[in-house]
């Protein structure tokens, strides 16, 4: 068994492997990655919070069990089984995961592009803008094709709650082409974001595809309303992975995936997370199409289990303007349902991703109690 990646889908699926399929399948773990980032808590290092965790990717494999190659796939023979490394090698598989994460590029010149890798060295040094009074004005941007723009409401929320303790006036605003705020998650959980958003003082611009034409002015939709802001801080762009052999979709060359998250076109091949032509892009839900994989690749090899199809769900945990906010809601193709928003936790409340194989392997790295 070979996984092409190294974040949440690939290391879930490797620790369900390890657990469902046992001496039936030898697991290699394929990724140029040298550490595994846990990439939704770098939105509070830039406002002097705990840093992210950060753990090697050599001694995760190592402790779930599983052999590492710290290479990239580069493209792959069906037919032949083979998996070619950027650097020559060629690996034989019986199966195949590919968890390789989505591309990621800037989409407005004008504006600063975010990386969760170094977030905090990006967005600083404005926190300190802000709380000196230097900043008034602040607009964060989610382009046209980003699915899951989590992070923008929760810098947001951050940034205006940040003013609001420095007592400096700030005004920041989010431009989303979303009808309602977070609305992959239904209803609820969208007046929920709302209140909080006008709470904090947080300007919404909805319906939004928004044009950077100019240091810090931004054309809102197709007419002539713009808004002009100090700073634009932008979400990425993403599409999906150049991977030879692999088929992929004409909109944004994401892989395409059956309801068993199988590749669909080839054999013995799934695939899971960001990469995958998935209406949201989340490690939850990453972590859920990497167990049903997992799970029909274990049966593949021999064990005895049934493999459901992906039923997807939706859990997150929204940061900012005040408690942790809880929010959830199932999904029937691309339409949400069972909306819910809490603030009492779902799941346990030292992970923010509901990726439960993963939470136990970190929390035993980091000395937790086991669960």
């Amino acid at each position: 068994m070979l996984i092409a990646g190294g974040g949440v889908a690939a290391l879930e699926a490797a620790v369900a492997l390890t657990e469902l399929a046992g001496e039936r399948a030898a697991v290699t773990l394929l990724a140029p990655e040298r550490e595994f980032l846990y990439r939704p808590m770098t939105v509070l290092e830039p406002f002097s919070g705990p840093l992210a965790g950060r753990w090697p990717l050599a001694q995760l494999a190592s402790r779930i069990g599983v052999a590492s190659c710290p290479q990239a796939l580069s493209w792959i023979d069906p037919r032949a089984r083979l998996a070619h490394t950027s650097q020559g090698e060629a690996l034989a598989y019986d199966a195949l995961l590919l968890a390789v994460g989505a591309r990621r590029y800037a989409r407005f010149r004008y504006a600063t592009t975010i990386d969760d890798r170094r977030l905090d060295d990006q967005l600083h040094g404005l926190v300190e803008d802000v709380e000196q009074g230097y900043t008034r004005s602040v607009a964060f941007l989610v382009p046209s094709r980003v699915p899951w723009p989590l992070a923008v409401y929760e810098l947001a929320l951050m940034t205006a709650e940040r003013a609001l303790q420095m007592n400096v006036d700030v005004v920041v605003s989010i431009v989303t082409p979303e009808r309602a705020p977070l609305e992959a998650l239904g209803e609820q959980a969208s007046r929920a974001v709302a209140r909080r958003l006008q709470r904090c003082g947080v300007e919404l611009h909805l319906d939004s595809r928004c044009e950077v034409i100019a240091p810090g002015r931004v054309r809102l939709g197709s007419g002539q309303r713009e808004l002009v802001a100090a700073r634009l801080i932008a979400l990425p762009e993403l599409a999906g992975p150049s991977i030879g052999g692999v088929p992929r979709s004409a909109t944004g060359g994401f892989i395409r995936i059956d309801r068993r998250c199988a590749v669909v076109g080839l054999e013995r091949v799934w695939a899971a997370g960001d990469a995958v032509d998935f209406p949201v892009k989340l490690g939850g839900l990453a972590a859920q199409q990497a167990e049903v994989a997992a799970t029909a690749i274990a049966a593949l090899a021999g064990a005895p289990l049934p493999v459901a199809p992906l039923q997807p769900h939706v859990e997150v945990v929204l940061l900012g303007g005040g408690a942790p906010l809880h929010l959830s809601a199932e999904l029937i193709g691309r339409r949400p349902t069972h909306s819910r928003a809490e603030t009492q936790p779902r799941w346990p409340a030292t992970r923010k991703i509901a990726a439960p194989r993963l939470a136990v392997l970190l929390d035993a790295l980091d000395g937790a109690p086991a669960r």
